[in-house]
């Protein structure tokens, strides 16, 4: 959908990871490398804006050189450049709690994203104690999904969200990138009319809407494509490094 044509001012590149800047293989490609540094060069500030903790995107962060914010968990935690944490937006444990009988009830695989942990179809002892950012489902079985999916719903307590067709992402109500972007934003002093945002899933739509420029990559889910202003190419074919390099460095 390669509908806006007008000049718009980049001055912050927002980018998703899984299926976004990396590729299948789970790397960045020396493409995306080079046209982050270009970015960078040019003084455009780059986010990684990820589901992903802290624990799974800092090195990655760190390997691109990146001098700006992290936003991870779908925004439920926002870093600084100095690697402090600059806020947390947490869902409560009693929720947790449910949702995992939910998933229990069900027979399906999950995760949940804690503060100091990531932990995948087990859980501590006493989820209670705990302070949790996120919890996922991955759900094969259509008619399942769709089951939890009105049941999470029905709450109306949870930011609901995807990172492949075939999971389900729940984070607390309000949470989710483009709120995590307009935090950072504020901070650095720029309009999110200023902000390419680039992603693949249901969690990335948000910031895809509010961004002066949402990008979908060409491996996205059609109804991201369908709210993006441009389809880039696919993260196995450098998408991220096409996008920089038709609307940031020209």
């Amino acid at each position: 959908m390669e509908n806006k044509q007008k000049e718009i001012d980049i001055k912050l590149v927002a980018l998703d990871m899984d299926g976004t800047l990396l590729n299948s293989s789970d790397e960045i490609s020396e493409g995306n490398r080079r046209a982050i540094k270009e970015a960078q060069e040019k003084g455009i500030y780059v986010v990684l804006s990820t589901g992903r903790s802290i624990l799974t995107s800092r090195q990655h962060a760190e390997s691109l050189q990146l001098s700006s914010f992290l936003v991870t968990v779908n925004g439920s935690e926002i870093w600084d450049q100095n690697g402090e944490l600059v806020e947390r937006n947490s869902v409560k444990s009693d929720l947790v709690q449910w949702m995992w009988e939910l998933s229990q009830k069900h027979g399906t695989k999950f995760w949940a994203t804690g503060v100091d942990k990531v932990w995948n179809d087990s859980m501590p002892e006493d989820i209670m104690a705990g302070e949790w950012l996120k919890f996922g489902f991955n759900i094969e079985d259509v008619h399942v999904r769709e089951l939890i999916l009105k049941e999470l719903q029905d709450k109306e307590l949870f930011e609901i969200s995807n990172s492949s067709p075939i999971n389900i992402e729940v984070n607390a109500l309000g949470v989710n990138k483009a709120r995590g972007l307009q935090t950072v934003c504020e901070k650095l002093g720029i309009g999110l009319e200023h902000v390419m945002a680039v992603g693949d899933s249901l969690n990335d739509m948000a910031m895809i809407k509010e961004a002066g420029l949402g990008v979908a990559m060409g491996n996205a889910q059609e109804a991201v494509k369908a709210e993006a202003d441009f389809v880039t190419k696919t993260n196995d074919e450098d998408g991220v490094a096409f996008a920089i390099e038709k609307w940031v460095l020209k």
